[in-house]
């Protein structure tokens, strides 16, 4: 029988209904996952935030992919298939925000810490001298990340110059591309200390392997760690979810025992 052309018409209305429904298919989304580019300080407390997450909202859950803070923003800028951006630095977030590929505005989430970190084979007394151990002549290799594009490495290297030891400090640095490959470093013994985010020495492998001691805050400017739900979102609905999400009370108890402290004012 052929066609009349009403039908016709109507084929031809669902055929390009469909084709905007596939053109609109954000890659690697899936209903019900947020994808989440998360600094590499995260990596011991997101799965606990997922798990918290998905228990409030089922039939959700989050993929991370890891890394510094800076490179995951300029993978998002172009085109890397996230959903969600929780940055180290909130600058990251805002420079997303300026190009237009934030949905709503940027969120704190926490305020990062820092901790000066040696190993158990040195004799350097961090718990009394600090960053200052790091010139001791047993500490050869000290880790810290990247400062060009990791927020840690940044608030190290602050660090180091304010309390007076970059000089001597400076020759022993061995950089990672992020806070963890830093933590890396140290843990294979290519380095005997490190300058890293709390959350990582404290619960990574590293917690068993060495001794640990905070930076004072007021010796570098505060790692505002932020983040922002991204246009891209294969589901904007979720993604939006797990953003208010790290802004309620169950996930700053969660990141609070993990050692971030809360985002400032």
């Amino acid at each position: 029988m052929a066609t009349t052309g009403s039908s016709a018409a109507t084929a031809r209305v669902l055929a390009a209904g469909f084709l905007l429904i596939a053109c609109d298919a954000r890659p690697g989304a899936v209903a019900g996952v947020v994808r989440v580019a998360a600094a590499a300080d995260l990596r011991f407390v997101l799965d606990r935030l997922s798990t918290a997450f998905a228990a409030e909202r089922p039939g959700t859950s989050v993929q991370a992919t890891y890394g510094a803070s800076g490179s995951l923003a300029a993978q998002i800028a172009a085109g890397g298939p996230f959903d969600v951006l929780l940055s180290a630095d909130r600058a990251y977030p805002e420079r997303l925000a300026a190009d237009g590929l934030v949905d709503g505005a940027p969120f704190d989430y926490a305020t990062g810490r820092l901790v000066v970190w040696t190993s158990e084979r040195v004799a350097a007394d961090v718990a009394a001298r600090g960053l200052a151990a790091l010139a001791d002549a047993t500490i050869v290799k000290a880790s810290v990340a990247d400062p060009s594009h990791a927020p840690y490495g940044r608030a190290a290297i602050a660090a180091l110059k304010n309390a007076g030891v970059y000089h001597v400090a400076a020759p022993k640095l061995v950089y990672g591309s992020n806070v963890a490959q830093a933590a890396q470093f140290a843990e294979s013994g290519a380095a005997d200390a490190a300058v890293l985010a709390h959350a990582v020495a404290a619960h990574g492998p590293l917690a068993a392997k060495g001794r640990r001691v905070d930076v004072p805050a007021d010796l570098h400017p505060p790692v505002r760690q932020a983040g922002c739900v991204l246009k891209s979102a294969g589901d904007p609905a979720a993604a939006r979810a797990f953003a208010a999400f790290l802004r309620g009370s169950t996930a700053r108890a969660v990141l609070a025992d993990a050692g971030f402290g809360p985002p400032a004012p």
